[in-house]
Formats: C-alpha cells, sequence, structure tokens
C-alpha cells in the first residue's frame, strides 16, 4: 500500500512529467528542424534520438543547472509539495499554449519567472542569481549567437559558396554524405545541449522537494535524487516530441527552408555550444529557441543582407510568444501561491 507522502509526492512527479512532454515538443524544433527539413532524417526516427540524447546531456552536464532552478533561485527549504506543482503546473500551461500555436518557446524563462513569481510572494528570491547573472545572459548569449553566425557567414561561409564547396552540384555529390552526416550529428548535439540545461527545469525543483519530504540531507545525495529525478524526467521529452514534435518541425522549417546544410551546422552548432557553455560555466537556464533564432538571423544577414532577412523569414511572429508565455507562467504562479496562501496550502 503507498504511504500518504508517496501518494501526495506522485501528483508534482506527474505534473513534471507533463511539463517534460510539453518541454519534449518545444525542443525538437530547434534540434531537427533542419535535418528534417533536408530530408537526411525520418520524422519516425526524431523522438526516439532526441530522447536518448536529451536523457545524456541531463545525466552528463545538467548538474549546474539543475542545482540553480532547485536551490539557488528559491530556497530548497521552501520547496514544498505544494510549491513545486504550482511552479511546474504553471510552466507546463504556458509552454502547451505555445506548443498547441506550434511555436517553439522558451522553457527556461518560463520556468525561471515562474520560480521567481513564487520567490517573490515567499519574500525569499535570490535577486542577485536573477538580476545579475540569469537575466543577463539572456540578452547576451543571443547577441553573441548573432554576432558568431554573422561572422563565420561572411568569412569562411561566403568563400566556400564562391569556391562551390556549399551548393548542390554535381561536382559536389561526394560531399553530400559529408554534409548530411553532419547535419544529423548537430542534430543530436543539439539535442545534448537541451538536455544539459532544460531537463534541470523539472528535475531541479523535484530533487529539492524530495529532499525535503524524506528529510535528506546534503549535497552528495541531492546530486543523487537529481539523477533519479532526471530518470524520471527525461524519457517524457521523447514522448512530448512523439505528440507536439512533428507540427513544430514543420513551423521551424519554414526559416531553414532558405537555408542550406552548410548553413544549418553553423546554427546548430553556434547556438548549442552557447546554450552547453551556459549549462557547464554558471548553471543558468537559457533559451535555446532564442539562441538559434538570432543564429538564423546572422547567417541570413550574411547570406541575404539585413534589409531581406526579416521579410524572408518566419521568426517575427515568435517574438510575440516569446513575450506571452513567461508571463503566462509568472502570472499563473503569483495566482495560484497566493490561493495556496490564502487557503493554508502552504
Amino acid at each position: 500500500m503507498i504511504s500518504p507522502l508517496l501518494s501526495h509526492l506522485l501528483i508534482p512527479f506527474i505534473i513534471a512529467m507533463f511539463l517534460a512532454i510539453t518541454m519534449g515538443g518545444s525542443g525538437t524544433g530547434p534540434a531537427f528542424s533542419a535535418a528534417y527539413g533536408a530530408n537526411v532524417i525520418k520524422k519516425n526516427l526524431i523522438p526516439g534520438l532526441f530522447g536518448i540524447m536529451v536523457f545524456l546531456g541531463a545525466i552528463l552536464a545538467g548538474k549546474g543547472t539543475a542545482t540553480t532552478m532547485g536551490k539557488d533561485l528559491l530556497s530548497s527549504e521552501l520547496m514544498s509539495i505544494t510549491v513545486v506543482s504550482i511552479i511546474l503546473f504553471s510552466v507546463a500551461i504556458s509552454l502547451l499554449i505555445a506548443n498547441l500555436a506550434g511555436i517553439p518557446q522558451s522553457t527556461s524563462q518560463s520556468t525561471v519567472l515562474s520560480v521567481s513569481a513564487v520567490a517573490l510572494y515567499l519574500d525569499s528570491l535570490n535577486t542577485d542569481k536573477l538580476l545579475l547573472e540569469i537575466i543577463p545572459t539572456w540578452f547576451i548569449l543571443p547577441i553573441i549567437s548573432f554576432f558568431i553566425s554573422l561572422f563565420i557567414g561572411k568569412y569562411i561561409y561566403r568563400p566556400m559558396r564562391k569556391r562551390g564547396y556549399t551548393l548542390p552540384r554535381a561536382q559536389n555529390e561526394n560531399l553530400k554524405p559529408i554534409w548530411n552526416g553532419l547535419l544529423v550529428f548537430m542534430s543530436l548535439y543539439v539535442a545534448f545541449s537541451i538536455g544539459a540545461n532544460n531537463v534541470a527545469n523539472a528535475a531541479g525543483p523535484i530533487a529539492s522537494m524530495t529532499a525535503n519530504e524524506l528529510n535528506i540531507t546534503g549535497d552528495d545525495n541531492f546530486i543523487l535524487l537529481m539523477i533519479l529525478s532526471t530518470l524520471m524526467v527525461a524519457p517524457s521529452f521523447a514522448i512530448g516530441s512523439s505528440i507536439f514534435g512533428h507540427k513544430i518541425v514543420k513551423n521551424t522549417g519554414k526559416e531553414i527552408v532558405l537555408f542550406g546544410k552548410f548553413e544549418a551546422v553553423i546554427i546548430a552548432f553556434v547556438s548549442a555550444s552557447l546554450l552547453l557553455l551556459a549549462s557547464l560555466t554558471k548553471g543558468i537556464p537559457t533559451s535555446l529557441v532564442q539562441l538559434n533564432v538570432a543564429a538564423i538571423l546572422g547567417i541570413g544577414v550574411a547570406k541575404l543582407g539585413a534589409k531581406n532577412i526579416f521579410k524572408k523569414t518566419e521568426v517575427k511572429k515568435f517574438f510575440v510568444m516569446w513575450l506571452i508565455s513567461p508571463i503566462v507562467a509568472f502570472t499563473l504562479s503569483l495566482l495560484l501561491i497566493f490561493l495556496a496562501d490564502k487557503y493554508g496550502l502552504l
């Protein structure tokens, strides 16, 4: 028979898995849209490959971000069953809205704002971490992504294009397997980076909550709980990819249509590397979607010019959802924590 405590723990775990499903849908686009759009990989292979690489990224490189989400923004002692359920539910709803619209959304920004809303209400927000580390990173990294891609586009892509190395000419058929292989590898690399950064959005709060409820102390035990939480959360990314991924891959593919395999490799490499860097250095939850779009714009400006790129891509409509989804997460968290406090559920 299940104890009352474990039955209560099931509620946030179920919500965490639901959140992971929505995150899996959102992350599939940046990871596999280029490879899918170039007909390098079959649609039915994407969820499985995505899930495996997300899991590996979470286990091997996700510790720092999980600690940020589980301890650093809001004290781990306040991560109760009610608080964690509110945080994860609010994020899941905000991302579900974006997924139903077929628009890839920043899971990290929604989660950070959801945690911040609760922490603000409980007067326990780590403002230094939020204002001096996390938010500046959200602005700085996309700018870096744009200019790195612009530089590569101007000084590497253009010379190679003039020599015909990036064009689908008959004499370049021997290069086709190389570009196809690179494109698939980069898709897997992006999925790995998503695992390192985004799985922590659910696994971090779950690990802190479990430690509190079971009276488990010590950093080593917390790391073990994070691994166990990741084992439960990460497979749900593959489920989300299979449910929502196809629509999002098709939508994000509208931008990639303008780019060949060489440019797609650049976009994937730059955005995934910056996301992984944020995870490994400061454990900063950040947006792959925005890094990806910044890289698209950078390589696009190098190829088409600044005036043409915004006319020819579909990225403009994403900006509205990028604003709406985190605001929904913040507002819903604030409302639910207020109601929970009012009715004595904290």
